[in-house]
């Protein structure tokens, strides 16, 4: 039996970017994910985008792949929010706000790459990939995790603590013990790349239909990606059209904002949910990313939010030269994560009821309120902050202060 100090279950890209947070750290750590990163049925790693903020940008920098990743990231220099139907709208402009960009937005299979390239050469991570635990026993003194590889081969290993990086679903939750309520929204999110007639400016497009908001982010090559929030059956129906028939439905549900939309790619889609873990922590286990919370994906908050996790989490064993399972250690983590996590679970949801909500009242009030938020610079400056987190102590590297380290290992 091989024993670990960490034993992170999951490779996406929370989980990887954990790992490479613990490199060089001292730790031993295994890291545990059932799909190969370069194969096309990997799930972490498709054509889907990500929208980094830049707490995010600088924890991939303290963890040196952003220069890697920099070349094909797209940089949100400006934000329009609008709801169809009615003329309130609210402009935010990175520069006037003293920053270079609000985000960047980045194909996942990019990051994906970028960390397991990085993770190739790391210090003291070791990876089982393809493998997935058949049995995972938390026991007060130790994890003990029975392994799987792709061909049956079974491998036993012992940690001090089981990180769960393994979503939603996560195996490793369950293990131990901790319950998980669920909202379904019953909606669907198409995913689609398109492009218009025109490249686009930097500007990323959020706007609330009836059906639900619709995203529309730049890309580096000057393109766009189209996250479409709308019901089951319209989102069967979507699918189901040809390319032109579907341009046509897109360009009349978002507008001209962007131009014309001339080419679609392909069309892929996702049921949407909310999950929340009771507890981020339990004996000897840590929750992080899509397994301590999956969020809906208006606001682009739901990886930035697990990152922070992961960041946080690694920066705790690292500093610490004690038991990186131990119950204080762990209760600190989910006491400088719960700030943080509650106010973006609530600021995600709040703004999918908010805008979900079909009273004319209500609708008016919306309409109101984009406008006095158009006019409100302080308001402006206060969402601008919301990737840096909804409070808590930030970890180090999203503040682009380093890796912790402990003394006595160096």
């Amino acid at each position: 039996m091989q024993e670990f100090d960490v034993a992170i279950v999951g490779g996406g890209m929370v989980g990887a970017s954990c790992a490479l947070a613990l490199a060089g750290s001292g730790r031993s750590v295994v890291l545990i994910e059932g799909v190969a990163p370069d194969s096309a049925a990997q799930p972490s790693f498709d054509e889907r985008t990500t929208a980094l903020g830049n707490a995010s940008r600088r924890i991939f920098e303290g963890l040196g792949v952003w220069a890697q990743l920099a070349p094909q990231a797209a940089a949100i220099r400006a934000i329009h929010v609008s709801e169809a139907g009615r003329f309130g709208f609210a402009r935010l402009n990175a520069a006037a706000q003293g920053i270079d960009a609000f985000g960047y937005v980045v194909a996942n299979r990019v990051i994906g790459a970028a960390l397991w390239q990085a993770l190739a050469n790391a210090s003291g991570v070791s990876a089982r990939v393809p493998a997935r635990p058949e049995s995972v026993v938390i026991a007060p003194d130790a994890v003990t995790l029975v392994i799987a590889d792709a061909a049956g081969a079974r491998e036993e290993l012992k940690a001090r603590v089981v990180v769960a990086a393994d979503g939603a679903h996560s195996v490793v939750r369950a293990a131990a013990g901790i319950d998980a309520s669920v909202e379904d929204y019953g909606q669907v999110a198409l995913v689609v790349n398109v492009q218009a007639d025109r490249p686009h400016d930097g500007t990323a497009f959020e706007r609330f239909t009836s059906a639900g908001p619709l995203a529309v982010l730049p890309l580096h090559d000057g393109t766009f990606t189209v996250v479409w929030t709308v019901a089951p059956a319209h989102a069967a129906r979507l699918l189901a059209l040809g390319d032109a028939e579907f341009l046509v439905e897109l360009q009349a549900s978002f507008g001209w904002r962007a131009g014309c939309f001339v080419r679609a790619g392909r069309r892929a889609s996702y049921a949407l949910k909310l999950t929340r873990a009771a507890a981020s922590v339990a004996l000897r286990t840590a929750l992080i990313g899509n397994a301590a919370q999956a969020l809906h994906p208006v606001a682009g908050q739901g990886f930035n939010l697990g990152l922070r996790d992961a960041a946080m989490l690694a920066e705790l064993i690292a500093a610490d030269d004690g038991d990186p399972g131990a119950a204080a250690l762990l209760e600190q983590f989910a006491a400088w994560r719960a700030s943080d996590r509650s106010g973006v679970i609530r600021f995600t949801d709040g703004l999918i009821k908010l805008f979900g909500d079909a009273r004319r009242s209500v609708g008016v009030l919306r309409n109101l309120g984009l406008l006095l938020f158009d006019l409100a610079p302080p308001a402006k400056s206060a969402l601008a902050r919301v990737s840096a987190g909804f409070g808590g102590p930030g970890p180090r590297l999203a503040r682009g202060l380093g890796r912790a380290r402990a003394p006595t290992r160096g």
